[in-house]
């Protein structure tokens, strides 16, 4: 026999003034309880949001005010009330309870604070995560970012990208000396890809564009709170391209994002107290040499074709507070696959996105002539017959292609003006993490 389930009429964002009078059932958990003697107030949560249900005791038979008298933080309930405009009500309405169900029983006391009333450090709320992201704040977190999946997928469908997946188990470092997750397979030894890199560089002699949204893994031993292990990548590639062509695409992308994260996610927003303002195309643009010229005047000496470090980044994003690209940076400095500059060699077609201080994507012009990946692959001490895989393609006929890399929880971090890369990603993993 199929057992009967409760149904809900309305979800607790539905709960409007304009239901006055109507009788409506509710899902969802007891946020926050409180008894004032003669009247209890149950904060009912459901994934849509919160709404006040009202008991007034003395209205009620022994049988419901049993059930009422019991419940606690974190229960699942079924309620059932007429709506009451109720202007000093904390949302200018209530439901008054008819009679209530508990679904199920949480434990008592419940080891974390969702309300928020109490605050708990990272750690804690990592600890107990399933918790922590039913806070309303938290949750919105993930709203939005699910808001930017969907924006970035169709912002690629409308500029002719076709979606692939690619493997996370492979044989050969994708970037060379990247820290790279080794992993027993079967009888022989395999990594976890750092990213598509090499894939997506070979699909774009079949389907033109190619873009790939998942996870990716890094080994590094950095922790710090824009670092984790486990990332998710957003990644294009894209033939009879240069550079130029796919900075074009990313900020192009990141405003079709910031327009559709406004234009659904108003609440969500509020929740977080941020407030987006749609960036401006085209994006600044400064050369490595020039960011390095700029140090100098700040007092701030980098030799010559080292990466910046947080100290630089930090001083270079106290003058530069939005998006902006830094371009031409030196070829050693960068991966065996990018393309040196015609002009000068020591330069290459690369680039990265920055807001501020934070690098959200890496990317440039490939390169498509297989005797200089060769010897490209030798520079940097790579054995190019571990390559011989990915090399065999170029003799297939390979275009002119350029591609990037974007963090997207780098980007969930501002756009929710979180400062921890924890707090956007469900169940982060980094060094110290590995449950929940």
């Amino acid at each position: 026999m199929r057992r009967k389930l409760p149904r809900r009429s309305h979800y607790a964002s539905e709960i409007k003034p304009n239901l006055d009078g109507c009788k409506v059932a509710l899902l969802g958990w007891a946020h926050e309880v409180r008894d004032l003697g003669g009247i209890k107030f149950i904060l009912l949560r459901d994934v849509s949001g919160t709404c006040q249900v009202t008991i007034k005791k003395e209205d009620l038979p022994r049988e419901v005010l049993e059930k009422v008298e019991d419940i606690g933080y974190e229960d699942v309930v079924y309620v059932e009330g007429f709506v009451k405009s109720q202007p000093k009500a904390r949302l200018g309405v209530e439901v008054v309870l008819e009679n209530i169900e508990i679904l199920s029983r949480a434990l008592r006391p419940i080891p974390y604070d969702v309300t928020g009333k109490v605050s708990a450090g990272i750690d804690t709320r990592l600890d107990h995560r399933i918790l922590d992201l039913r806070k309303p704040e938290n949750n919105a977190i993930f709203k939005i970012a699910d808001t930017v999946l969907t924006a970035a997928r169709e912002f690629f469908r409308m500029n002719n990208f076709i979606e692939v997946r690619t493997p996370r188990i492979i044989a050969t470092a994708t970037e060379g000396g990247a820290a790279l997750f080794e992993v027993k397979y079967f009888d022989s030894k395999a990594y976890l890809a750092q990213s598509p890199q090499l894939y997506k560089e070979e699909l774009v002699t079949v389907f033109e564009r190619v873009f790939e949204i998942g996870p990716f893994f890094r080994a590094e031993e950095s922790h710090t709170r824009r670092h984790v292990s486990e990332f998710t990548s957003v990644d294009i590639e894209a033939a009879f391209l240069d550079l130029y062509g796919v900075m074009e695409i990313l900020e192009n992308l990141i405003v079709h994002i910031y327009k559709k994260v406004v234009e659904e996610r108003e609440k969500e927003l509020e929740l977080l107290n941020v407030k987006l303002d749609i960036p401006e195309t085209p994006f600044p643009r400064y050369t490595y040499n020039e960011m390095v010229e700029e140090l100098k005047t700040l007092g701030l000496e980098l030799e010559w074709g080292e990466d910046f470090g947080t100290e630089h980044l930090r001083i270079l994003g106290e003058k530069h507070r939005g998006y902006y690209f830094i371009t031409h940076f030196p070829t050693k400095s960068k991966p065996f696959y990018i393309q040196p500059c015609e002009d000068n060699p020591e330069l290459s077609e690369s680039f990265d996105l920055m807001y501020s201080w934070l690098e959200l994507a890496s990317g440039g012009t490939r390169i498509s002539n297989r005797s200089l990946l060769e010897k490209r692959l030798m520079e940097q001490g790579l054995n190019v017959k571990a390559f011989e895989h990915h090399l065999k393609v170029y003799d297939y006929g390979m275009p002119i292609h350029a591609g990037w890399g974007l963090g997207l929880d780098r980007l969930l971090m501002i756009l929710t003006n979180r400062e921890n890369i924890r707090e956007v990603i469900l169940f982060p993993r980094d060094k110290f993490r590995l449950v929940p």
